[in-house]
């Protein structure tokens, strides 16, 4: 087998423009789908018959996407590589009723999703977008990439003890404006229909997020830091995309033959429970997988073969030690931005990696020649969760936690190193291609 495909400082630069591209799960897996179409894959369709032909396929449903590449001799009981990751990030959805406002200011009604930093949303300049759903079915993609909204702060004078304490009330206090005079039923709808060159008359539904309009870029004296919005966990996914684009590349061209067959994962609804038809408790993984098995003429037995010997890395982002709050961070375990990704641990089962995997992990960094750390919590503070339990749980597959040590996670802006997303892509193209 030859040398496998490596990425560098490059790889960086495409993840800003892919952050910039994404300002929804929506837009996250058209700009995915985009790349895989580049890198010769083929989308199918759910309710299509599938073939069982070597070579690269995807699937779409809302804001997650699947796509898995079979080489050349692939077995129905051939096991999968999965790298799994999410769409979604925290942000401010706007309610069904969007049309909203008082003395003389016109607002749009948002709802809180996921667990945002809810400060980082004041007295920014603010986007709107997300996807239209027209009469018949069919779905839109619509980008205000402009400065359209924003949450306003409340003045100083008005509130004396801000520095002490900020207090938001999530009803009252988030809901930004966007204009001024009487708010009118239908204009926001109106307005985004305009800028997707569709009648509003046709538009029977919609779901719609803020983001930041301020564009993602490096920092620091060395450039050595990148800023952006959702990197949690936008990240992980450009990262898995290119990995399994450049192996299919190789394999294709005859450079490369892989042993199983790599899987990119990414779901929606990470940030608040996993629980949709899109979610990663949800079927789509088990249906696209068992489908494929079945597809080259692959049984039950066949299935839980392939299931048997198959492992997956749930790649999401991490914390990494923060200089003005060190105390909460476990003192022996204290990840470093630009010092490789992290293997997530927790006994009580809020990652899944164990023993095994952690061997799993540890081979593909080091066939990568990429560092790597170990993130555990502090016992005094709750631990977050993945999609990796949930897919281990739901599948019976072997599931390891890990991803890129950040800080500022669930902000509207994010901070890691600039190096740590070509270390995790390098990491991924090693462990899918094992």
């Amino acid at each position: 087998m030859s040398a496998l495909p490596t990425f560098g400082p490059d790889h960086t630069d495409g993840l800003l423009t892919f952050l910039s591209a994404s300002p929804s799960p929506y837009h996250a897996v058209a700009t995915a789908a985009e790349r895989l179409v580049e890198a010769g894959f083929r989308e199918l369709r759910e309710t299509d018959a599938w073939d069982g032909d070597s070579g690269g396929r995807f699937v779409l449903r809302g804001g997650a996407i699947i796509a898995w590449y079979v080489p050349e001799g692939a077995t129905p009981a051939t096991p999968f590589r999965i790298a799994g990751a999410h769409t979604d990030s925290p942000n401010l959805r706007v309610k069904p009723l969007p049309d909203a406002g008082r003395h003389g200011w016109k607002q749009v009604a948002v709802e809180i999703y996921g667990g945002t930093l809810l400060n980082t949303w004041l007295d920014r300049d603010l986007g709107l977008a997300g996807r239209l759903t027209l009469r018949g079915g069919d779905c839109v993609l619509v980008n205000v990439d402009r400065p359209l909204l924003r949450v306003p702060q409340l003045a100083i004078h008005l509130d004396r003890q801000v520095n002490d304490g900020l207090k938001l009330d999530r009803q009252q206090h988030m809901q930004p404006v966007w204009g001024t005079g009487t708010p009118t039923e239908g204009e926001l709808i109106a307005f985004l229909a305009a800028e997707a060159g569709v009648e509003a008359a046709d538009v029977t539904g919609w779901d719609l997020m803020v983001h930041s309009v301020e564009p993602p870029a490096y920092l620091g004296k060395d450039r050595e830091l990148l800023a952006g919005p959702r990197m949690d966990n936008l990240l992980s996914v450009h990262a898995a995309t290119e990995a399994l684009a450049a192996l299919a590349g190789r394999a294709d061209a005859g450079d490369l033959t892989l042993p199983h067959i790599p899987v990119l994962a990414a779901f929606d609804h990470e940030e608040n429970g996993s629980q949709s038809d899109t979610g990663a408790e949800g079927p789509l993984l088990g249906n696209v997988l068992e489908r494929s098995v079945l597809s080259r003429g692959g049984s039950a037995e066949d299935r839980a073969r392939a299931y048997a010997g198959s492992v997956c890395l749930s790649s999401d982002t991490g914390h990494a030690v923060h200089p003005n709050y060190a105390e909460r961070h476990d003192p022996g375990h204290q990840p470093r931005v630009n010092g490789g990704p992290i293997l997530k641990v927790n006994v009580n089962q809020r990652y899944a990696t164990d023993g095994s995997g952690r061997a799993v992990f540890t081979e593909a960094c080091e066939r990568a020649s990429v560092p790597w750390q170990t993130f555990v919590s502090n016992n005094a503070m709750p631990c977050g969760t993945t999609i990796g339990p949930i897919t281990a749980a739901r599948h019976g597959i072997s599931t390891v936690d890990i991803g890129v040590a950040i800080l500022s996670m669930h902000s509207a802006r994010e901070l890691c190193g600039a190096e740590d997303p070509y270390l995790l892509a390098n990491a991924l193209t090693a462990f899918l291609a094992t």
